[in-house]
């Protein structure tokens, strides 16, 4: 099983989210990951998700989403041609003003930021790949963590024209090309 990020280019509708959502669990495919939001016009929204699968599962997703009245597009990123990123806040518990200053300068070598800052703790912003996120999550377990909220994957293909749509080939088999390294 590997992953594949689904970028889907929809008309931004009410009730929209909930047919893709719903056209998921309908079929039983699991989303790890979901986020969306408007792009450059108002006209359309951008919906990016992870599911993991085999290359017929997500055949049958792009096939299945292409049947939404509301989709416009449907591609599967190549994370070589692509930029992928996520953004974590973590609220740490530090009234200690020695341990807050070693906490800040571990923040500072994975180049997040602080977002706030109370008598009691400090709030961490970070935004890079999933594996920098996992990172930075990994080595702030060593403290208190008291809250942590992640996003889902964003993404975005690089260049202009580059896309990369899933097609079956002949015999309903495609090539694995399109798969999230």
């Amino acid at each position: 099983m590997k992953k594949y990020v689904v970028s889907i280019l929809v008309k931004n509708k009410s009730g929209v989210l909930r047919r893709v959502s719903g056209l998921f669990s309908r079929r039983g495919y699991n989303i790890d990951s979901l986020s969306v939001g408007t792009t450059e016009t108002d006209e359309f929204s951008a919906i990016t998700i992870v599911v993991t699968g085999d290359s017929l599962t997500v055949d049958q997703i792009h096939h299945q989403l292409h049947k939404l009245v509301d989709v416009e597009s449907v591609t599967i990123l190549d994370a070589s041609k692509s930029v992928f990123r996520e953004l974590v806040l973590i609220k740490v518990a530090c009234a200690d003003v020695d341990k807050r200053q070693q906490i800040i300068d571990v923040a500072n070598l994975f180049r997040a930021r602080v977002v706030d800052v109370s008598p009691r703790s400090l709030i961490f912003e970070l935004t890079g790949d999933s594996d920098k996120v996992e990172a930075f999550v990994d080595v702030l377990r060593d403290y208190d963590i008291v809250e942590l909220i992640r996003t889902g994957l964003t993404a975005i293909e690089r260049g202009t024209g580059d896309s990369v749509n899933i097609k079956p080939l002949q015999g309903g088999k495609r090539n694995g090309n399109n798969v999230l390294r």
